[in-house]
Formats: C-alpha cells, sequence, structure tokens
C-alpha cells in the first residue's frame, strides 16, 4: 500500500465505522442494523465487512457486467438482484459529461442502498488512442506512440489528464495501462496499444501510467498477463497460442508485469491465450491455476486484485459453457470475472459451486477480501458524488488538450527521408491523399502550405497510411503516388510496419496513432515547425531499421 494514499484510507475508515452493515442470509435493503466497525485499518475493515455479507452478496461482488442505458435506474434490478462488484461502461452508455456523473452517482446511490451497501467500481476502457470510449475530453495519441517519445512524464501526463477526466464523471477504474510487448509485427489486436517491443520500455511506461492513475484517484488495471504482444490472432474472435519457452517468456514478456507488480499495480487483467510451454493445462490463461495462482500470485508474490479479460471473447469460450468459465476461472484465482454473456447463468453457475463446495468458502472469501480492501483503499467508501458543472469543466480542460498535442508532437518519428524531401521549402504545394487526408491537409493549409487538388498540380504527395502492410488498396494507393513521378511522403497512422511493404517511398514518418493531434503533429513536421525527435519502439522486418533508429532535421 502506498504511504501517498493513507489520507484516503483514513477518510474511507471514518466513515465506516457509521457505515450500516449488519448480519447476513439475504436481508432486504433497509433491515440491517447500523453497525459499527471497529478498525480503520482497511484490511481489518474489510473483514468486518466480509463477515455481515450473505453468501450472495459475496459472489455479487465477483461480477462486473455491461450496463444498460444512459441512466442508473435502467440498472437497478442488476444492482438488487446481484449485488455486483462493479459495472463497465460502453460508449453506448456515454453522452455528455452531466449525464455520465448522473448515472455515476445514481448507480452508487443503488449499491448503497442494496444489500451491503459496498460501492461499485465503475470502470471503462480509457487507454487513449485508438481504444478510448469517452466521447467528450482530450485524447491522446495511442501507447507506441507515447512509446516512440521515451519520455515517461509522456506517459504519466497521459494518465494523469485521463484520471481527472474519469474521475470527474464518477468513473474510479480504468482498465489501462496495457503491459504487452508488441513483438509480433501481425498482431491484430494489440499492436499501437503496446509501448513497444522492448520490455524495459513497456515496463518503464506502464509504470509511469499505473502511479498517475491511481494517485489520480482512478485504480489501474495492467493487461493483458501473462501477455498478448507475441499473437497473430485476436482473442476477441478465437483462442491464440503462444508457443514460446518458459525462457523467452521470461525474457520478453514477464519483465513488464513483475515491475508492476513490484510497484504495487491495484489490478492485473488476465489473457485469453493459450501458451502451452508455460501450462500444459490446453486452457487460455484465464482459466489456469498453474498461471495466475502459480506464476502470479506465488512466483511474483501477486495479492492484489485480479481480473479476466471480458467473458464474452470467444478466445475463453472454445471448451466450456458460459457458467463453467466463470467457475473455472475463480479456481485459477481470479478475483472478478469481467462482461459474462449471461450474468445470470454464470452467476447462477458460481454460486452452486460454493454451495456444493467446489469453489471453497475460503477461496471465495479471498476473492471478495480483496475486492474489499482495494475499495477501501482507493477510498470508494467515502467518495464525494460527482459535481455536473466540474465534469463539464473538466472534459474542457485546454491544458489537457495541450499536453496531448505535446505527446503527438514528440512522437514523430522520421525514418526516410531521400534528397531532404522534408521539411517542405516555403512555396511547396502538396496533395494529400489515403487515410487521414483531410485532417492532415487541413493541417498543412492552417501552416500556409498550398495544398493541391490533384496529384498533377503538386510538388509533393504524402499519402496517408493506417495498416498498409494488410490492405493491399492502401499499398496500391501508395504505388500510384509513386508513379506520378513527384515526391511521395508516408505518414503511417497505424504500426510503423508498413515501411517493409513500401520500399520506394522518399520520406517516411511514423506518428502510431490516427488520432487528430497526431495527423496535426505529422503536418507539422512536414512543414518543420516542429523537428521529429520520435524514435523507434520496435524493429521494422524488411528494412534495416531497429529499435531505437529516427531521423531529424
Amino acid at each position: 500500500m502506498s504511504l501517498r494514499r493513507l489520507p484516503v484510507l483514513a477518510g474511507a475508515a471514518a466513515l465506516l465505522l457509521t457505515t450500516a452493515c449488519g448480519g447476513g442470509g439475504g436481508s432486504r435493503p433497509g433491515e440491517r442494523p447500523a453497525q459499527t466497525l471497529s478498525s480503520t485499518d482497511p484490511e481489518a475493515a474489510a473483514a468486518e465487512l466480509l463477515a455481515e455479507m450473505s453468501l450472495e452478496e459475496k459472489v455479487g461482488q465477483l461480477f462486473v457486467p455491461v450496463l444498460t442505458g444512459t441512466t442508473a435506474e435502467e440498472n437497478a434490478d442488476v444492482i438488487e438482484r446481484y449485488h455486483p462488484g462493479g459495472f463497465i461502461y460502453f460508449p453506448e452508455n456515454l453522452e455528455s459529461p452531466e449525464q455520465v456523473a448522473a448515472m455515476s452517482n445514481g448507480l452508487q446511490e443503488l449499491a448503497a442502498d442494496s444489500g451491503a451497501g459496498v460501492p461499485l467500481f465503475l470502470g471503462v476502457d480509457e487507454e487513449q488512442g485508438l481504444v478510448s470510449r469517452l466521447p467528450f475530453g482530450a485524447r491522446f495519441p495511442d501507447a507506441m506512440a507515447v512509446g516512440a517519445t521515451r519520455d515517461p512524464e509522456a506517459a504519466s501526463g497521459l494518465a494523469a489528464a485521463t484520471a481527472e477526466q474519469l474521475a470527474a464523471v464518477g468513473i474510479n477504474l480504468d482498465y489501462a495501462p496495457v503491459a504487452d510487448v508488441n513483438v509480433n509485427p501481425d498482431n491484430p489486436v494489440i499492436g499501437i496499444r503496446s509501448f513497444g517491443a522492448d520490455p524495459e520500455l513497456v515496463g518503464e511506461m506502464a509504470a509511469a501510467e499505473t502511479a498517475a492513475f491511481q494517485e489520480g484517484g482512478v485504480v489501474a488495471v495492467a493487461k493483458h498477463f501473462p501477455g498478448h504482444g507475441d499473437t497473430d490472432v485476436d482473442s476477441h474472435t478465437g483462442l491464440p497460442v503462444i508457443d514460446k519457452s518458459r525462457e523467452e517468456w521470461e525474457r520478453v514478456d514477464l519483465p513488464p508485469f513483475r515491475r508492476l507488480v513490484e510497484a504495487g499495480v491495484d489490478m492485473i487483467m488476465t489473457a485469453h491465450v493459450l501458451m502451452p510451454q508455460l501450462d500444459g493445462s490446453q486452457e487460455p490463461a484465464t482459466l489456469s491455476p498453474e498461471l495466475i495462482d502459480g506464476v502470479l500470485r506465488g512466483e511474483l508474490g501477486y495479492d492484489g486484485v485480479v481480473t479476466t479479460d471480458a467473458l464474452n471473447m470467444e478466445g475463453v469460450r472454445q471448451t466450456h459453457d458460459d457458467g463453467e468459465v466463470a467457475v473455472r476461472a475463480v479456481l485459477a484465482g481470479a478475483d472478478q470475472l469481467l462482461m459474462p454473456p449471461d450474468l445470470d447463468l454464470a452467476y447462477s453457475a458460481v454460486l452452486e459451486a460454493v454451495q456444493e463446495g467446489r469453489i471453497s468458502e475460503q477461496r471465495l472469501d479471498e476473492s471478495v477480501l480483496r475486492v474489499l480492501k482495494l475499495k477501501l483503499r482507493r477510498g470508494l467508501f467515502d467518495a464525494s458524488p460527482a459535481d455536473a458543472e466540474t465534469a463539464a469543466g473538466v472534459a474542457g480542460n485546454t491544458a489537457h488538450h495541450e499536453a496531448a498535442q505535446r505527446v503527438a508532437d514528440a512522437s514523430v518519428t522520421l525514418l526516410r527521408n531521400n534528397g531532404g524531401v522534408l521539411p517542405l521549402r516555403e512555396g511547396t504545394s502538396v496533395r494529400v491523399l489515403g487515410a487521414g487526408a483531410e485532417e492532415i491537409g487541413a493541417a498543412l493549409a492552417d501552416l500556409g502550405v498550398t495544398v493541391a487538388d490533384s496529384v498533377s498540380g503538386a510538388d509533393v504527395v504524402v499519402v496517408g497510411t493506417d495498416g498498409a502492410r494488410g490492405d493491399a488498396e492502401q499499398r496500391d494507393l501508395v504505388a500510384q503516388a509513386v508513379t506520378s513521378g513527384s515526391p511521395v511522403v508516408v505518414v503511417a497512422q497505424g504500426t510503423p510496419y508498413d515501411l517493409g511493404v513500401l520500399p520506394d517511398v522518399d520520406a517516411y514518418l511514423a506518428v502510431y496513432s490516427s488520432m487528430e493531434v497526431s495527423r496535426t503533429a505529422a503536418a507539422r513536421a512536414i512543414v518543420g515547425e516542429v523537428s521529429p525527435s520520435g524514435r523507434l519502439p520496435v524493429d521494422i522486418p524488411g528494412t534495416d531499421l531497429v529499435f531505437g533508429d529516427g531521423l531529424g532535421y
């Protein structure tokens, strides 16, 4: 436990001294007599709370379902019936800062009036960049752009701004950062969500984000243990198999998670990946006692909360029905079950497994205690309601938007500049094509560049790409630009691996993100307003470019 959180803990414990916690046995809300907690220590207070919870309430704390609608009342029945440990927001639940704040407040009020009155984890996937759910607030570039800056302050600044935005609307948990080391250029699900291919870089950046999230009062969730960076299958649609040795895994994938465990990360998410050389059970990591209880808890000494990745993903639904998946995840060592596709089926299966002794009550209590202790440590029991006016102000915080632009500017990596085509000379006319053409062109025009209507009327052709390595149409567009005879500048907004299949371009800028700030940063680098200072966070197959490369002006 970080000493920085002690003042919050004391406040939470003080409030708990007057919390209504009475006897178990499935009592209805309002029937519990007021009872005091004798300790201000989170562990002791959590144990007292646990002792007063019914079996049904304890099982409920394991579950984190998807929210319905845009109001708290639409989820009242789920709270009353299952007493869930939390919920996860998605774009369909998020409209405006004021609406999200009101919904968060309403959900917490319903939880306070239900069962043991345990507050909810209200979480969201707000990694920034590609995976960003909020329709408001500053949009930072993706993690790989942050990795290209080589600056831990960029990572902590991103997380601090994000935490402030989330906390302002009552969201107290973020399923971030990504601690995967992306060493597979064909990874269909991680890619630019990773800080890069170097374990030390990934660990440093993930640790910086984790600290900033937690200091901002938001639970950080490192993902996806034991590592999802060396896959060529998306676990949303299938089960990735990572057939690497224990030694190779310890060298590449493990170091960021080890660092985060040592740094006291609040929560770790499991991956739906099969690693046959680490675990002979033929089960994905989410269902593997050997990987969760054996490696993560036993070898690394992690005693924080372990959450599954979403249980509606096909990677964990290959060999068991949805109820059995939930039971096996608990038996493997998971403390929270995220997004079960059928909440009633999963909840009933776990409850029955406890009642029949397949899951011991001791095993159940271990998970519930971890959940309760984390809620106490992060001050959920005495958190103030979100304020609509404050939420709206934070969403429009100019400083956050400026910080996002600084990160994007610092990430721009120049990997080819034949003939010194960049920066553009004064008076150069440019035709902009491909991914992000409208935004890049508008940014260039704002910087005084003449943007041509056709390739034939341009001195230079700028082509935006985003995944051209796997997209023939994008490669053809670049090839057509090359045949024009004008110098061709590619702005890669996905992974930088595109350069390996675009050998004939004159200049190549990697910005690692399709966010507006990254497209603006590319334009600024093209005209020389920003000197490219980013460095490759990965190797690029098919070229001689490796981790750390990058040109300047």
